[in-house]
């Protein structure tokens, strides 16, 4: 399976990572300053000086790792909150009376920067993680919290959580958006190619198709190959038989990541996704077999879809078996609200009367099997018409109701 990556930076997420390194060094600022102009009421002023000196390199010195998603690593993270955690639990050590006076710790506001970091890398489980550590040490510094502490706890928590929501509910609103100008951009270009394509390409396979034909012999199976190019090209062309790119999450590089895999089976994808029925039938066309769909997806559930997609298979084994390799058979694709309907026609000399009954008395079941009884299945009907020297017509009908119940 051959895969491509294209990373596209979340732009939403660079404006918060600049607030986060602003909000780090304004409030290692407020604390120093806190600092200075309390510290007449420490008893050991020199605990919280040392402190204070190690917060303060610890902030300058990381700014780079809070400048984006890539440099805020997990094991900084558990570093940067430890650094906040150890301030708060030092605080009665600097001050005696920090647990009877609803004062400030040594890191103050600080705390939440390192809370929001956790925010704005993982979302809000990483902060809710965060924030409850956080009121643990806030709770064990007072000793018997007060009302005032409670609140400043809970307001920290609801703070953190709500921002990683907002954050988690952007990266996927990026991801969506992605998508859409990634399709957008595929339908021009699409559109582009099949004009250029439509103008040299189709048209000299065609010519070749018809000349090869009138001229004969070795040229008449040159025109046939041509032709069976031509139908493949058109339907390359006319796309939407693609896979769609799966989206995913690189949370460690900041970005998101596109993958689109490509593989030999198209049909093949997530167990419970919906399949495109044009995917499964695309094979079927061919220089004498020309497939008809409608230019949007035809999704139906996977099981469903292939069983639908052998008896058409199995019609078309009939055509060939009872037409001639001469025939031409046509598949005809409908797309009802309530129901899938499948035509196969051929311009073969038809079956005569009788001839169905007398095939199933002699035990060969290939309609009554193969076609009606996978449409029985499936709860959908499959009805045969067909006249002597005009060609044989099968209808297949699939409701979306009851597709899924097989």
């Amino acid at each position: 399976m051959a895969k491509r990556e294209r990373v596209v930076r979340m732009s939403v997420e660079q404006p918060l990572w600049r607030a986060l390194t602003g909000y780090r060094v304004l409030t290692m600022v407020y604390a120093v300053l806190l600092f200075v102009f309390g510290r007449s009421g420490y008893e050991r002023p020199w605990v919280a000086v040392g402190y204070l000196a190690v917060l303060c390199c610890w902030t300058l010195a990381t700014l780079p790792k809070v400048a984006n998603a890539v440099g805020c690593t997990r094991r900084f993270l558990v570093a940067d909150l430890t650094v906040a955690l150890v301030g708060i639990l030092l605080t009665p050590l600097a001050d005696a009376h920090a647990q009877s006076v609803d004062g400030p710790t040594l890191p103050s506001i600080w705390t939440a920067g390192s809370v929001l970091a956790y925010a704005i890398k993982g979302g809000w489980r990483w902060a809710g993680v965060a924030s409850s550590l956080v009121a643990v040490a806030n709770i064990v510094e007072r000793g018997q919290p007060s009302r005032d502490t409670f609140h400043n706890v809970l307001l920290v928590w609801v703070a953190s959580i709500a921002i990683g929501y907002v954050v988690e509910v952007a990266r996927a609103s990026e991801r969506t958006l992605a998508r859409a100008l990634e399709i957008e951009a595929a339908t021009r270009e699409r559109e582009r190619l099949a004009r250029d394509i439509h103008d040299s390409v189709l048209q000299v396979l065609a010519m070749v198709q018809r000349r090869g034909t009138a001229l004969g012999g070795e040229a008449a199976e040159l025109g046939r190959m041509a032709g069976e190019q031509e139908i493949a090209l058109r339907t390359l062309v006319a796309g939407g038989l693609s896979r769609p790119s799966l989206v995913s999450e690189d949370e460690s590089e900041g970005a998101v990541v596109r993958v689109v895999e490509e593989d030999d089976d198209p049909s093949c994808g997530a167990p419970d996704a919906p399949a495109d029925l044009r995917v499964l039938l695309a094979p079927r066309a061919g220089a004498r077999v020309t497939l008809s769909e409608p230019g949007a997806p035809v999704l139906l559930p996977p099981a469903a879809a292939r069983e639908l997609a052998a008896a058409v298979g199995a019609a078309l084994d009939n055509v060939r078996v009872h037409a001639g390799e001469d025939a031409h058979a046509w598949i005809l694709i409908e797309d009802w609200p309530d129901e899938v309907i499948v035509t196969v026609r051929d311009d073969g000399p038809g079956i005569p009367e009788g001839r169905l009954a007398q095939a199933e008395g002699e035990g060969r079941m290939g309609v009554a099997l193969s076609i009606r009884g996978r449409l029985r299945d499936l709860g959908g009907t499959a009805e045969l018409i067909s006249v002597p020297g005009q060609g044989t017509e099968v209808e297949l009908k699939v409701p979306r109701g009851k597709a899924g119940e097989k």
